[in-house]
């Protein structure tokens, strides 16, 4: 189980102070903002809710959030993959989950909005999440991804999945709850990241984040998505208020290009002072949070071949080792590498030439390429 401290997002945190709206929730009472509509034709009936399952009232007021939904956070849980696929076991997994969450980390309620059982079974997480969702206007602030929590939609997994796969029951549900979450929230399947994109972790599990990029054509076919509408790349916009293996390969990337920044994976003051310099110099809008545009991730990821050596090479090599790929962390481009690469290439469309381009560059860091949603 990961372990994240906080309840609120800094960002969401400054805006509240700035007189952005916020709604307490004391109990299961919710006072929600006069704005929210009920999403028309929506059916959400297959999801279990709180009331269903029994869970116990926040034991502290919970809010709202005043920014805009723009992605979908996958997790495991590291919890044993239970061979009990029952709707019991299904509602036990979302105690044990609400009981870690308020009486082990000392969260005001479980920390992720959703969660989906091995048996296939969809649970409301933290209360107010599914009547969110049926609004589809706005979302409770969670605890599930510190940065992310008043932006990003987060779903548990029950299982650990480093070596294994989740069973069918579960990846079909989750398809399903992507789906729903998407048309809600009017996001796409190229929204839909994993935990370890945007916070230092082993969660979502290495086998499980293999299967990603079919989760995200399976949620694309559903939503019915045109090619065309699909960007090009879309990156993990990573920001000041996260941490990640993905930070790490900026900061090697930075350095590379002659700022004075430690490889630490935590986006501190000097690596915010870079990012927003790198924007100014390339002419490129600067982000008062430091944000990973996409002109900035694209000018400052250079292209590498099988000559390549420094720090991007190392800072591929990290990210790789990281999610699972056996290679070694030498600086150059060895083939062990290369093949890693391919692999890597393969699994998002695109083509098998062991070279880090631009999209290649995207799909290391977590994003994806439009590439990948092609029929395969």
């Amino acid at each position: 189980m990961h372990v994240d401290h906080s309840e609120l997002d800094r960002r969401t945190l400054l805006r509240a102070g700035l007189g952005a709206a916020t709604v307490a929730v004391v109990g299961s009472e919710l006072a929600f903002p006069a704005s929210a509509q009920a999403a028309p034709g929506t059916d959400l009936d297959w999801i279990i809710s709180c009331d269903e399952w029994a869970a116990r009232p926040p034991k502290d007021p919970l809010s709202v959030s005043a920014i805009a939904t723009n992605k979908i956070i996958v997790h495991h849980m590291a919890f044993p993959n239970v061979t009990d696929y029952s709707r019991e076991q299904a509602v036990k997994l979302a105690h044990d989950c609400q009981d870690l969450h308020m009486d082990g980390n000392g969260w005001s309620d479980t920390g992720q909005h959703f969660t989906v059982s091995r048996g296939g079974y969809v649970l409301e997480g933290r209360r107010g999440s599914l009547e969110r969702l049926e609004a589809g206007d706005r979302q409770m602030i969670s605890a599930h991804c510190p940065g992310e929590n008043g932006r990003a939609i987060g779903i548990e997994n029950e299982g650990t999945y480093v070596t294994e796969t989740p069973p069918k029951a579960l990846t079909d549900s989750l398809v399903k709850l992507c789906v729903a979450i998407c048309r809600q929230y009017g996001l796409h399947a190229y929204d839909i990241f994993g935990h370890w994109d945007f916070r230092t972790t082993e969660c979502p599990g290495a086998a499980f984040y293999r299967q990603f990029p079919e989760l995200r054509r399976r949620v694309h076919a559903a939503l019915g998505t045109k090619l065309g509408d699909v960007p090009a790349r879309r990156w993990p916009d990573l920001w000041r208020f996260v941490n990640s293996p993905s930070v790490r390969v900026v900061q090697h990337l930075l350095a590379h290009r002659g700022y004075a920044v430690a490889v630490s994976g935590t986006f501190d003051a000097a690596t915010v002072a870079a990012v927003q310099d790198w924007q100014a110099r390339n002419g490129i809008p600067v982000d008062v949070d430091a944000t990973l545009t996409p002109p900035t991730w694209e000018t400052l990821a250079p292209e590498l071949d099988q000559h390549a050596t420094g720090a991007p090479v190392t800072a591929v090599q990290e990210i790789l080792a990281t999610k699972g790929y056996a290679v070694t962390v030498t600086g150059a481009y060895d083939p062990a590498t290369r093949a890693a690469v391919q692999d890597l290439q393969a699994l998002h469309g695109l083509p098998r030439n062991g070279k880090v381009s631009t999209s290649t560059w995207c799909t290391i860091v977590g994003g994806s390429v439009r590439q990948s949603y092609r029929h395969r």
